[in-house]
C-alpha cells in the first residue's frame, strides 16, 4: 500500500475524479471533475471539469492540467499515478510527452491520497 511518507513534494502526482457522481451545472449540463494532486504533501494542483457524456479529459485539457500543477513547483514530477478504473489515455499521453513514467494502480490502493479531498468534494458540492 502506498504512503505520503514514501514521496517528496512534486516526485510523484496522483490523477483521479474528485466526485462519485456528475455534478449538475445549471444549463450546462453534467460533469465530472479530474484532480491532480501531489502525493507527497495531498495538495490539489489542479483540476478540470470535463462533460459527463465525454468519455475523458482531452489532450488540450490533460495539457493544461500539467502546466497548472507546474506552476507550484515549477516542475513537473517524475511518475504520475492513475487509477485503472479512471479514462485518461490523453492525460497519460501527455504526461509521457513530458517524460513522465505513468503507472496504472489500483484505485483502492490510492485511497489514503484521495479520500479526504473527495469528502470535501462532497460536502461542498454533494
Amino acid at each position: 500500500m502506498l504512503h505520503p511518507k514514501q514521496f517528496k513534494v512534486n516526485e510523484a502526482w496522483i490523477a483521479f475524479q474528485l466526485n462519485d457522481a456528475p455534478i449538475r451545472v445549471g444549463a450546462d449540463g453534467d460533469f465530472n471533475c479530474l484532480a491532480l494532486m501531489d502525493a507527497a504533501s495531498c495538495f490539489l494542483l489542479s483540476s478540470v471539469l470535463v462533460p459527463a457524456h465525454e468519455a475523458e479529459v482531452s489532450r488540450i485539457e490533460a495539457g493544461r492540467l500539467l502546466k497548472d500543477g507546474q506552476a507550484h513547483k515549477q516542475r513537473l514530477p517524475k511518475k504520475l499515478f492513475v487509477p485503472n478504473e479512471l479514462a485518461a489515455e490523453n492525460l497519460m499521453l501527455e504526461s509521457q510527452g513530458h517524460g513522465i513514467t505513468v503507472a496504472r494502480i489500483a484505485e483502492k490502493q490510492l485511497s489514503i491520497f484521495i479520500r479526504e479531498a473527495r469528502e470535501l468534494f462532497k460536502e461542498r458540492f454533494g
